[in-house]
């Protein structure tokens, strides 16, 4: 088990380092950052979950991953959408947001995952 969340880390940084590489390689510097939020350690996640077990497991990982990044969606663009229309700080728009990110999180999962 100890092992098993070691690997997850190594690949999960070196997943990052190679992202973070492609970002500064990339203009406008606003596009690079897309590759330095890359989700390593759900890559790492999935990577052993194909190895160790079988692929229904592996299927079922991955529509939770997409679920969750759906959700992630939806709180990103709500953040934005108040940061910009009602000018109020970060933090107030971030914590107003985050329960449209746990409605829609749970939403996708008893709908598509229970």
């Amino acid at each position: 088990m100890l092992t098993e969340f070691i690997l997850r880390f190594v690949i999960g940084g070196l997943v990052v380092s190679l992202f973070s590489v492609l970002g500064d390689l990339f203009r406008p510097k606003s596009f690079a950052g897309l590759f330095d939020a890359a989700p390593s350690v759900a890559l790492a996640t999935l990577a052993l979950a194909v190895a160790k077990e079988d692929a229904l497991y592996a299927g079922i990982e991955s529509r939770s991953m997409i679920a969750g990044a759906l959700a992630l969606l939806v709180y990103s663009q709500l953040t934005s959408w108040l940061l910009m229309r009602d000018k109020c700080s970060s933090l107030v728009a971030s914590v107003a947001s985050l329960p449209a990110w746990f409605a829609v999180a749970f939403a996708l999962w008893w709908a598509l995952l229970k």
